[in-house]
């Protein structure tokens, strides 16, 4: 497998600070690429998407063979463990009382992806000219497009539009969504916070993808464009290119991160 990634967060127009966290990293045999948004304030958010991050990256570690049964159920631990963690600290620290943060993530390898999802971040696919958001937002108004009380672009600006009803964090147990998938040549994944897709709508996302650009100038054109377009929220996004699905020729570079 060959991969070209590209990885990048900014902290917007509006806020102070940057409370949005990634991860991401490949090698031939397998990719994990996560964006947590946290939220909390007084840093907490900052420290709920840093600890998501880091455990899920660590409890992955170890998981190479995304064709077996268990790799989806250890991406649904990994996301568990993560959120019994950031629950306890909030009980134990007052100032953490009442963090969590979104978590979204995407492991490759074998042919096959694998994603594992709470909250609003996202994870999008760019294939044969198609581009699809893979996962579904935990969102109050994304419960009500589905009941049919609104509509798609109403749910879009509607006055809660950021409110998540599922988070990594704030209760004792939660459901991780874990999806999984054939990789093809060619593929182009973006994983992203909703500072971006806050502000950014899908055509223009779609446009950016492709432009035929490295991944990493299609990051710093989304994040730009989503400070041109106001910049209210942290920005992250991860884009990774699939350019090989099978083994890596000797002498190539397995995975291009930058």
């Amino acid at each position: 497998m060959q991969l070209s990634v590209a990885a990048g967060t900014d902290v917007g127009r509006i806020r102070a600070g940057n409370e949005d966290s990634l991860y991401a990293d490949a090698d031939q045999e397998r990719g994990l690429f996560i964006v947590a948004d946290g939220m909390g304030g007084h840093a907490a958010g900052e420290v709920a998407s840093e600890m998501a991050v880091q455990i899920v990256a660590r409890d992955l570690t170890d998981v190479r063979d995304l064709n077996g049964h268990d790799a989806g159920t250890r991406m649904a631990e990994a996301l568990k463990a993560a959120n019994r963690a950031i629950y306890e600290r909030t009980i134990q620290e007052a100032d953490k009382q009442g963090m969590g943060t979104t978590a979204s993530c995407l492991m490759m390898g074998q042919g096959r992806y694998i994603v594992g999802h709470i909250g609003d971040s996202r994870v999008y696919l760019l294939r044969d000219g198609g581009f699809r958001q893979i996962t579904k937002d935990h969102s109050y108004v994304q419960e009500q497009v589905d009941a049919g009380f609104l509509t798609p672009e109403q749910a879009r600006y509607h006055p809660y539009s950021n409110v998540i009803t599922r988070c990594v964090g704030a209760n004792a147990v939660v459901e991780a969504d874990v999806l999984t998938g054939e990789l093809q040549a060619g593929d182009l994944y973006l994983v992203a916070s909703d500072g971006l897709t806050g502000m950014v709508e899908d055509p223009q996302l779609k446009k950016i993808l492709e432009s035929n650009q490295t991944p990493g100038r299609m990051v710093d054109a989304m994040i730009t464009e989503a400070n041109r377009r106001g910049g209210l929220d942290n920005i992250t996004a991860i884009v990774v290119q699939v350019v090989k699905v099978t083994g890596v020729a000797t002498g190539e570079m397995p995975a291009i991160l930058g």
